[in-house]
C-alpha cells in the first residue's frame, strides 16, 4: 500500500491527456513516486547535515537532484525561509501554499523605472581580408592563435607514430592534466625502474608481486598501459623489456581489483606484436625469442578468456589475426610459430579443429622444403613443427574412439595421416608413438 494517494496521479494523468489508467498502473505509478520522493528527500537530508544545518532549504532539493541526474526545479532559489499557508478543503485533507509576500503599490509606482533595453540588431563583418585577418572584437585574439600553435600536430602528436616515423625525440604536450598523487608517481617510478633493472631480480619480482595484489592503483592503469605500449614500440631488438613488459601486462591482469575493460583495446597490439613480430631481439641467437612469443600467446588467451564477455568481438578479431600470419607463406616461420600458438590460446580445441588442422597439408610442404633443404630458416620450421605438434596434442582428448592397450597405427591410418596432414607432419605424428593422437587427428 503506497503513502501517494492515486487519486493524484490520475489527476496529473488528465492534465496531460491521458484519460483512462488502470487502478494497477496508477498503484504502480504510487509506489514509484514515493520510492522517488524518498530518494531526492534522503540525497537532500545528506546535504543538508553536510552544511551543518537543521533546516532543509531549496538549495538541498536542488543539489539532490542535480546528483541523481535530473533537472532541478526552478523558481525556488530563495535566501529568505518560504512560508508556507494552511487552508483547508475538507475533512482531513489540509492543502498547503505558499504564501505571497504583499506588494506596497505606492512604493511601486514611485519606484524609479529599469534602464530601456537595447534593440536586436546584427552586424556584419569581415572574417578575413585576402587571407588576413582584421584585428577586431569579432575575430579571435592572437593570444588565442598562440595557444592553438602550442597544440601538438604533426606525426609527433603520438608518440607511438613518431616512434615509427623516427621522430623519438619529440615533446608531447598533453591535452588533459591528470592529477596523481605524489605517493603514486612515485610508485610509478619505482616500478618502472625495477622492471627495467637487469642487475637486480629480487626488486623486479617484488614489484611485479606489488602489482598483482595491491588494490589502490586504479588511477595508475593508464599510465602503466601507456608505458607497456611505449617500451614494446621502442624495444623490439631487446627481448630483456619486451619479456619484462608482457610480465607487467600479466600482473596487471592478475589484479582483480584493477578494472581492466576499458584498455583492453590498447593492450591487444603489445601483445600481438610481442607474438608474431617479424623480428624480436638480436639476430646473434635465433631461438632466444620463442619463449617471449609462447608467453605472449598465454597473454593473449587469458585476455580472450577474460574479457569476451565485455567485448563480443574480442576472439573473432584476435582468431582472425592470428589465422591470417598463420596463411601467409611469404612470413617467416617464427611468425607462423606465435600465429599457431594464438590461434590454440584464443579459440582452443574447436580453433585448432577448424582453422588449423585443415590447413596442415599445405603448410607441411612448406615446412618440408625448409628442413630437407638445409635453409637458415631450419631451426625455425623445427620449432614451428614443435608448435603444430602441440596444438594437435590438445586433440587428443576429444577423441571419441576407445583404444586398448598395445594398440599402434596401421599402414591404412598411416595412409590417411599423410593424406591429411602431409609427409613430414604425418611422420612426426605417428614417430610420437601415441595412437589416440593420430586418431584424434583422423577424426577432425
Amino acid at each position: 500500500m503506497s503513502v501517494w494517494n492515486p487519486d493524484n496521479i490520475r489527476d496529473v494523468a488528465e492534465s496531460v491527456g491521458i484519460a483512462a489508467l488502470g487502478d494497477e498502473v496508477l498503484t504502480a505509478l504510487s509506489s514509484d513516486v514515493e520510492f522517488r520522493l524518498s530518494q531526492v528527500l534522503e540525497e537532500a537530508f545528506r546535504f543538508m547535515r553536510h552544511s551543518k544545518r537543521t533546516t532543509l532549504s531549496t538549495q538541498d532539493i536542488t543539489h539532490a537532484l542535480r546528483m541523481l541526474d535530473v533537472e532541478p526545479l526552478y523558481g525556488y532559489e530563495s535566501t529568505r525561509p518560504l512560508r508556507f499557508g494552511e487552508a483547508s478543503i475538507g475533512p482531513g485533507q489540509p492543502l498547503f501554499y505558499v504564501e505571497d509576500e504583499e506588494v506596497d503599490f505606492e512604493k511601486l509606482i514611485n519606484a524609479p523605472l529599469p534602464k530601456v533595453p537595447r534593440e536586436i540588431s546584427f552586424t556584419a563583418h569581415w572574417l578575413a581580408v585576402e587571407g588576413v585577418q582584421p584585428s577586431i572584437p569579432q575575430n579571435p585574439t592572437s593570444a588565442d592563435s598562440r595557444n592553438q600553435e602550442l597544440l601538438p600536430k604533426g606525426p609527433g602528436a603520438n608518440s607511438t607514430l613518431a616512434a615509427i616515423s623516427g621522430n623519438d625525440a619529440v615533446t608531447v604536450k598533453p591535452l588533459v592534466k591528470h592529477i596523481l598523487s605524489k605517493e603514486l608517481q612515485l610508485y610509478f617510478e619505482k616500478i618502472c625502474s625495477a622492471l627495467l633493472d637487469e642487475t637486480n631480480d629480487e626488486y623486479s619480482v617484488a614489484a611485479l608481486a606489488s602489482l598483482r595484489s595491491d588494490p589502490g592503483l586504479h588511477q595508475l592503469v593508464p599510465y602503466f598501459v601507456q608505458f607497456i605500449a611505449e617500451k614494446v614500440t621502442h624495444n623490439l631488438k631487446s627481448l630483456f623489456v619486451l619479456k619484462q613488459t608482457m610480465q607487467l601486462t600479466s600482473a596487471m591482469l592478475d589484479n582483480e581489483s584493477l578494472y581492466v575493460d576499458p584498455y583492453v583495446a590498447a593492450i591487444v597490439p603489445p601483445v600481438l606484436t610481442c607474438l608474431v613480430s617479424p623480428r624480436l631481439g638480436s639476430s646473434n641467437n635465433r631461438l632466444e625469442h620463442y619463449p617471449l612469443r609462447s608467453l605472449a600467446a598465454s597473454l593473449l588467451g587469458l585476455i580472450a578468456t577474460k574479457y569476451a564477455k565485455s567485448s563480443h568481438t574480442l576472439k573473432p578479431r584476435l582468431a582472425r589475426t592470428c589465422l591470417k600470419h598463420f596463411l601467409d607463406p611469404n612470413k617467416p616461420f617464427a611468425v607462423h610459430y606465435g600465429a599457431i600458438l594464438g590461434l590454440q590460446a584464443v579459440g582452443g580445441r574447436e580453433a585448432v579443429r577448424v582453422l588449423i588442422v585443415p590447413n596442415l597439408k599445405e603448410y607441411g610442404k612448406l615446412l618440408q622444403e625448409a628442413i630437407e633443404g638445409n635453409t637458415p630458416a631450419k631451426a625455425d620450421a623445427e620449432m614451428a613443427v614443435g608448435a603444430v605438434l602441440g596444438v594437435l596434442e590438445k586433440l587428443e582428448g576429444v577423441s571419441s574412439t576407445r583404444l586398448t592397450n598395445g594398440y599402434s597405427v596401421n599402414d591404412r591410418e598411416n595412409t590417411k595421416l599423410v593424406e591429411k596432414v602431409g609427409e613430414l607432419l604425418g611422420a612426426r605424428i605417428v614417430a610420437m608413438g601415441r595412437p589416440h593422437l593420430v586418431q584424434a587427428v583422423l577424426e577432425e
